[in-house]
């Protein structure tokens, strides 16, 4: 969400010292030589063959598919950097599951894709594209954020400013097309990168004048995107439009939809105005794409945290019932409200895996085929709350934590093409569990803060406090 991670920390700039005068005065001329004339704008580390392809594409055979899995966003930190032991160890961990990994092509571990007009940097971007091709991961890339002189800032490799402020600016209209562009270059540069999606929660796109989403402004640009993308390749994916959808407290009146609501609360009518927007005029689109959390803009879980996920499920029958059957993305999910400095810790790791597997239940019913949690990833240390592994900056890193059992076992699970089934509940269990089943696997999940004994299926088994359990049929 909006404040969910902007953090960029696209370049993990390191200090590096310069001994010796001579040292010194050859880096000095390496500055001039690569500096444009007249515009003081430094090309240092770009290059002009932006689309040339990188690496060694890994593209599977025949068309790709809109729907894709449950899989994860690459943030700040990740595993293509760290002790080789631990990023081998997350490396071995993904190969086994192939989940499908989001990465965006400036910020949150990328850096500017292009400093200047027509010179690239895709350092970073190569780095993570290389980390999903060797866990056999499907790529997806996210088209946002833009380079400073689309925004109205500074030109050149050395100007870049990530500040939230300039990241989570748009780019003026004057530089959509540009945007376009760009976008067509990173899809010739990773070719086997099939699915995009544009931008990113409508980041600098809200109209100030009338208080509302400058729908008309982003759609013209996801169209503009579009249209390049497919002139690339046909085949490939394009999806938006990666609305948060926001909700209130069932008491709030203004700005509240009447018809869009429930115990969680009410959703934002502006948030359902642009989406409608976008829907009708939209040149294309092979999926549909939202993101946002259980929890009110107050960050109140109604009734409770379990039962706000309800949400979810709503908002997901909502968007299926105007998109006439395009494939339903959730870009990024949130259950347990953050704190002042936007962290999720307050939560033990067995209750969070307990409403995050709740939520994920909901949006399945809710359409969903495909989504991605925002991996909560660290730079360093031994313990990382809501992560997928344990940071990988020691040899004993890259370990897997709880979340990723349950993200990797529900794509197996729950994955394109599954078709659900009902399963029985005993009727004194039916509010103190979450079930969703296939005819080969049963998720259940204890609600409770306490052990119950349940019986779903047929069966019973215990079951101790937020404990999430998986039957075999």
């Amino acid at each position: 969400m909006g404040r969910h991670g902007w953090n960029s920390g696209a370049r993990r700039w390191r200090l590096t010292a310069l001994l010796g005068v001579g040292v010194a005065a050859l880096a000095l001329l390496v500055t001039l030589l690569n500096t444009l004339p007249g515009g003081g704008a430094s090309t240092a580390g770009t290059t002009r063959d932006g689309d040339k392809v990188h690496g060694t594409p890994v593209t599977p055979p025949g068309t790709p598919q809109p729907a894709v899995g449950w899989g994860f966003t690459h943030t700040q930190f990740s595993a293509d950097e760290g002790s080789d032991a631990a990023t081998e160890r997350v490396e071995g961990l993904l190969e086994k599951r192939s989940l499908p990994q989001n990465q965006h092509i400036m910020g949150w571990g990328a850096g500017n894709p292009e400093p200047s007009r027509g010179r690239y940097d895709f350092t970073e971007m190569d780095r993570r594209i290389d980390f999903v091709r060797r866990s056999g991961g499907t790529p997806i890339v996210t088209l946002c954020c833009s380079p400073d002189w689309m925004k109205g800032g500074r030109t050149g490799a050395d100007h870049t400013d990530w500040s939230q402020a300039s990241l989570e600016t748009a780019p003026d209209r004057a530089h959509f097309k540009d945007f376009a562009e760009l976008a067509a270059t990173v899809a010739k540069r990773y070719p086997d990168v099939r699915h995009f999606i544009v931008w990113n929660e409508f980041k600098g796109f809200w109209n100030n004048a009338e208080g509302r989403w400058d729908y008309e402004g982003y759609t013209e640009l996801y169209n503009l995107v579009y249209k390049a993308l497919k002139k690339v390749d046909k085949d490939i994916m394009v999806g938006g439009p990666y609305l948060v959808m926001d909700s209130f407290d069932p008491r709030q009146k203004e700005n509240a939809s009447t018809t869009v609501k429930g115990p969680w609360g009410a959703m934002d009518q502006r948030v359902l105005d642009a989406f409608d927007y976008w829907n009708e005029h939209k040149a294309g689109a092979d999926f549909v794409v939202v993101d946002g959390s259980s929890y009110t803009k107050d960050d109140d879980a109604l009734p409770d945290e379990f039962a706000a996920t309800g949400k979810l499920t709503a908002v997901g029958e909502w968007v299926r019932a105007r998109t006439h059957g395009l494939p339903l993305w959730w870009a990024e999910y949130y259950v347990e409200p953050a704190d002042g400095n936007d962290d999720r810790k307050g939560w033990s790791e067995t209750h969070r895996v307990a409403v995050q597997a709740a939520g994920l239940i909901a949006m399945a019913r809710g359409g969903a085929t495909s989504g991605f949690y925002w991996n909560p990833e660290e730079e360093k240390g031994s313990g990382c709350a809501g992560c997928l592994w344990t940071p990988t900056d020691g040899a004993a890193g890259g370990a897997a934590l709880p979340m990723f059992d349950l993200l990797s076992r529900f794509d197996t699970a729950f994955g394109p093409g599954a078709r659900y089934e009902t399963v029985s509940v005993a009727a004194d269990d039916v509010p103190n569990v979450r079930v969703l089943a296939t005819d080969k696997a049963v998720l259940v999940v204890n609600t409770q803060d306490r052990p119950i004994s349940a019986r779903v299926d047929g069966r019973r088994f215990a079951m101790g406090a937020y404990g999430v359990k998986w039957l075999t049929r």
